[in-house]
Protein backbone atom coordinates (compact mmCIF):
# COMPACT_ATOMS: atom_id res chain seq x y z
CA UNK A 1 0.00 0.00 0.00
CA UNK A 2 1.33 3.41 -0.94
CA UNK A 3 1.14 6.25 1.55
CA UNK A 4 -0.38 9.49 0.30
CA UNK A 5 1.95 12.17 -1.02
CA UNK A 6 2.81 14.76 1.62
CA UNK A 7 2.24 18.31 0.37
CA UNK A 8 5.50 20.28 0.26
CA UNK A 9 4.22 22.99 2.62
CA UNK A 10 3.34 20.41 5.28
CA UNK A 11 6.69 18.67 4.82
CA UNK A 12 8.52 22.00 5.27
CA UNK A 13 6.47 22.77 8.38
CA UNK A 14 7.32 19.43 9.99
CA UNK A 15 11.00 19.75 9.08
CA UNK A 16 11.07 23.27 10.58
CA UNK A 17 9.48 21.87 13.76
CA UNK A 18 12.27 19.29 14.08
CA UNK A 19 14.98 21.87 13.29
CA UNK A 20 13.59 24.11 16.05
CA UNK A 21 13.60 21.29 18.63
CA UNK A 22 16.88 19.54 17.78
CA UNK A 23 20.41 20.62 16.83
CA UNK A 24 20.01 19.59 13.17
CA UNK A 25 19.79 21.37 9.85
CA UNK A 26 18.06 19.62 6.96
CA UNK A 27 20.13 19.81 3.78
CA UNK A 28 17.62 18.06 1.52
CA UNK A 29 15.64 14.94 0.73
CA UNK A 30 17.46 11.95 -0.72
CA UNK A 31 16.08 9.22 -2.98
CA UNK A 32 14.77 6.25 -0.98
CA UNK A 33 17.45 3.89 -2.28
CA UNK A 34 20.33 6.01 -0.93
CA UNK A 35 20.12 4.51 2.55
CA UNK A 36 18.60 1.36 3.88
CA UNK A 37 18.72 0.95 7.63
CA UNK A 38 15.04 1.86 7.94
CA UNK A 39 12.70 -0.50 6.14
CA UNK A 40 9.54 0.50 4.38
CA UNK A 41 8.45 1.14 0.85
CA UNK A 42 7.19 4.60 1.83
CA UNK A 43 10.18 5.69 3.91
CA UNK A 44 11.64 9.13 3.46
CA UNK A 45 15.37 9.79 3.60
CA UNK A 46 16.81 13.18 4.56
CA UNK A 47 20.37 14.49 4.49
CA UNK A 48 21.08 16.50 7.63
CA UNK A 49 23.93 18.50 9.13
CA UNK A 50 24.55 18.38 12.84
CA UNK A 51 24.92 21.39 15.11
CA UNK A 52 26.65 21.61 18.47
CA UNK A 53 24.85 19.57 21.09
CA UNK A 54 23.70 16.71 18.88
CA UNK A 55 24.28 13.28 20.37
CA UNK A 56 23.02 9.83 19.51
CA UNK A 57 19.96 10.15 21.73
CA UNK A 58 18.80 13.49 20.32
CA UNK A 59 19.52 12.27 16.79
CA UNK A 60 17.33 9.21 17.36
CA UNK A 61 14.60 11.33 18.98
CA UNK A 62 14.57 13.68 15.98
CA UNK A 63 14.18 10.73 13.62
CA UNK A 64 11.32 9.22 15.65
CA UNK A 65 9.49 12.54 16.04
CA UNK A 66 9.72 13.35 12.33
CA UNK A 67 8.50 9.86 11.52
CA UNK A 68 5.52 10.39 13.85
CA UNK A 69 4.74 13.79 12.30
CA UNK A 70 4.91 12.45 8.73
CA UNK A 71 3.17 9.17 9.46
CA UNK A 72 5.81 7.04 7.75
CA UNK A 73 9.31 5.71 8.39
CA UNK A 74 12.04 8.34 8.24
CA UNK A 75 15.78 7.87 7.86
CA UNK A 76 18.15 10.72 8.70
CA UNK A 77 21.65 10.66 7.21
CA UNK A 78 24.30 12.89 8.77
CA UNK A 79 26.48 14.78 6.31
CA UNK A 80 29.42 14.46 8.72
CA UNK A 81 29.08 10.67 8.67
CA UNK A 82 29.59 10.36 4.92
CA UNK A 83 32.97 9.20 3.70
CA UNK A 84 34.64 8.76 0.34
CA UNK A 85 32.46 8.72 -2.74
CA UNK A 86 29.26 9.06 -0.69
CA UNK A 87 30.51 12.37 0.74
CA UNK A 88 30.57 13.90 -2.72
CA UNK A 89 27.68 12.11 -4.42
CA UNK A 90 24.90 12.17 -1.83
CA UNK A 91 24.85 15.96 -1.31
CA UNK A 92 24.40 16.35 -5.08
CA UNK A 93 21.39 14.01 -5.00
CA UNK A 94 19.67 15.89 -2.17
CA UNK A 95 16.58 17.78 -3.34
CA UNK A 96 15.71 20.98 -1.49
CA UNK A 97 12.81 20.62 0.90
Amino acid sequence: MNAPVIPRAILRHHVATIEARFPLTFVGQLPRDCAAYVEGENRMVFLTAKKDGLNLLTFAQAQVELSDLLGRPVELVLLSGLKGREATELPRLAEPI
